[in-house]
């Protein structure tokens, strides 16, 4: 059984991209920003030293900003599901938090940031895809 409390973090991956409600926002596009936590056992990769038993973090990332960087679409829920789908598909992993951070987000009263925050297991996301 896996721990559930082991996970590896990215916090803070920054991505242009053109997604959103707006003609504009598609248009010259935005930054995001994106927190990805997945859980992952790291018991037998710590013992072996193996790479091979956990999440590659370097290629997670690239991965991520794939994903974040591919067609545009209208909210930011979506975003986080597609990241959650790329998280989830490392063998892994058997959970994963998402945040997409939309700090330029047009809105008209002052703000610091717009967030949406998910969290999917491997159970819940084959039972969806069924």
């Amino acid at each position: 059984m896996a721990d559930p409390r082991d996970r590896i973090t990215l916090t803070g991956v920054r991505v242009h991209a053109h997604h959103g409600v707006y003609d504009f926002e598609r248009e010259t596009g935005q930054p995001f920003v994106i927190d990805v936590t997945a859980f992952v056992d790291l018991r037998a990769a710590a013992a072996g030293d193996d790479l091979a038993r956990t999440v590659h973090y370097g290629e997670l990332a690239d991965a991520v900003v794939a994903a974040v960087e591919r067609d545009p679409v209208d909210l930011i829920e979506t975003v986080a599901e597609r990241v959650a789908g790329v998280a989830l598909a490392y063998p892994a992993v058997h959970e994963v938090e998402v945040t997409v951070h939309k700090p330029d987000a047009p809105i008209r009263v002052p703000f610091t940031d717009v967030a949406v925050t998910i969290t999917r297991s491997r159970a819940v996301s084959a039972g969806a895809r069924a």
